[in-house]
């Protein structure tokens, strides 16, 4: 009984107590929120691709618990903007949802997060421009209390290549072709379709995004003209198959800021923070067979890998011809190449997951004024800046292995984060290389001296330096110009740069040229 009594007894006074408190008797806004920040930038999107999602933080500084009569998009309804309150999608109406809140409640000293995103069509717009600056306001409240908040996006049209879907199946197209060299098509696995023939120019009047792999058929040649900007999708990349060709025709930008004539290939996350991330889309794949293909003046970024070529390393004209073209932000290899042949001048490749060149299963390579670095930080890497060997393994631990006919190296510069940076294996009988006139970074005593790491005999090396700074003005964010100090400057061959007298920034070389693809300057200071 007594148990009973002093329960009831608890019980009242708890009542009392709850009855008495005013804590959660929420009053009016008074038009004092604070806010993280007074615009919201979306960044820049393409037509009908949906942003990534920003957030708002809204704090109520006071010691008042409030209510917000009204949160809600200006344009309302029309608004091609959609939010999310602190979890809600406001109200049900249909036509409503994500742009009008009411009775929004919020503690003292408490916040809430507002989030928000967008997909726009430029086409509803009524603008003929290829972008437009798309803007809205966050009204909190109304009358005299009325706060807002500025939300801004930069809308680009674009042109978009993607591969056929199945309306009833849900299938995604994938590429036939002669994958194995047989002669007979074979189907792949790789989502994509051939490029039509009224494609197979990309200018520079728009952008162009892919979804899966754009195919080079056989006969067809892929043009990209000077300032063309191309983006892929995750997984997404460029495959030039048997007889087809790859022609990219950048040309020197003198804003080397916006790199107006260059031809940039890049991921179709615009959004800052995916500025540096490797690994965002596939490669740029020259196949067995393909031919005659060509890269100048472009920018290669955030790929897996940059570009792979295989195959062809007999052929007469070299299958790669690369100049003046810089790579970097790979998860896996700036270039790889395969049993293949590849010519190489002026080009910078940095900050790459693997290797930066690989010239795997023999081939044919030369390499003049390129700058070949590696100073990846986001995770371990396997191997150094530069690989060449001349065998695979394949099922069961089989060894194949495939003449390495050449593969030299003029006036390069070898370097990065790790040591040694080159390495040099082995298997076969026919293992051809040189480097001459090149800074290496090579600090191994075990190996130095042994096996293909004679650096005294002349027949594979000559003329080169080891170990000194090659004072890079700042390698890990792929500036990668050499200053006044550089351990390059001077190294080059004179019988060189008789040929190739301007470096990638159209400076001409003094004599003697310094290793790398640029001249050395002088660093102004910050």
């Amino acid at each position: 009984m007594k148990r009973l009594l002093s329960f009831f007894l608890c019980f009242g006074i708890l009542l009392f107590w709850s009855s008495c408190r005013n804590d959660f008797e929420f009053s009016p806004s008074t038009g004092n929120l604070e806010f993280a920040r007074d615009t919201i930038y979306l960044d820049t999107v393409f037509s009908n691709i949906g942003s990534s999602t920003y957030n708002l933080k809204v704090y109520n500084r006071s010691d008042d618990d409030i209510v917000i009569p009204t949160i809600r998009l200006e344009n309302g309804e029309n608004s091609l903007y959609r939010m999310n309150v602190d979890g809600s999608t406001g109200l049900q109406d249909e036509a409503q949802i994500g742009k009008f809140f009411e009775d929004v409640e919020l503690l003292a000293n408490d916040s809430l997060f507002i989030f928000i995103e967008t997909t726009i069509d430029i086409s509803s717009l009524g603008t003929l421009d290829n972008q437009f600056l798309y803007t809205d306001r966050i009204l909190f409240d109304s009358g005299s209390k009325q706060q807002d908040i500025d939300v801004v996006t930069l809308v680009k049209d674009a042109i978009f290549i993607y591969p056929n879907k199945d309306d009833v199946t849900g299938i995604i197209e994938t590429l036939t072709f002669d994958a194995d060299g047989d002669g007979t098509p074979d189907e792949t696995t790789l989502q994509g379709r051939f490029l039509a023939d009224e494609e197979l120019t990309f200018t520079n009047e728009k952008p162009y995004v892919i979804y899966g792999y754009a195919g080079v058929d056989t006969g067809k040649t892929l043009t990209m003209e000077a300032g063309a900007r191309v983006h892929f999708h995750s997984e997404s990349g460029i495959i030039v198959t048997n007889g087809g060709s790859l022609n990219i025709n950048g040309s020197f930008s003198t804003d080397q800021e916006t790199l107006e004539n260059e031809v940039i290939l890049e991921g179709d996350r615009l959004e800052p923070l995916f500025a540096d991330v490797p690994g965002q889309w596939g490669t740029i794949w020259l196949f067995n067979g393909s031919e005659n293909n060509s890269i100048n003046y472009t920018t290669i970024k955030n790929a897996t890998i940059g570009v792979l070529s295989e195959g062809n390393q007999d052929t007469t004209n070299d299958k790669l011809t690369i100049t003046n073209t810089q790579i970097y932000n790979v998860s896996s290899f700036g270039i790889l190449g395969r049993a293949t042949s590849i010519k190489a001048e002026n080009v910078v490749i940095n900050n790459c997951g693997q290797s930066s060149f690989a010239g795997t299963l023999g081939g044919k390579y030369n390499f003049t004024h390129c700058t070949i670095a590696n100073y990846w930080n986001s995770s371990f890497r396997q191997f150094p800046a530069l690989l060449l060997n001349d065998f695979i393994v394949g099922e069961n631990n089989t060894v194949l292995t495939n003449d390495l006919i050449e593969a030299n190296f003029n006036n390069c510069i070898i370097y990065g984060n790790d040591n040694p940076e080159i390495l040099l294996e082995n298997q076969g009988n026919v293992f051809n290389y040189k480097f001459t006139n090149c800074l290496i970074q090579f600090d191994n005593d075990d190996l130095e001296g042994t096996g293909n790491y004679d650096f005294e005999d002349p027949l594979y090396y000559e003329n080169n330096v080891f170990n000194i700074n090659p004072d890079f003005k700042d390698p890990f964010e792929n500036l990668m110009q050499i200053g006044d100090d550089s351990g390059a400057n001077g190294q080059g061959s004179i019988d060189v740069i008789t040929l190739f007298t301007q470096d990638i920034l159209n400076t001409t070389r003094l004599n003697p040229a310094d290793c790398g693809a640029y001249e050395s300057i002088i660093f102004e200071e910050d």
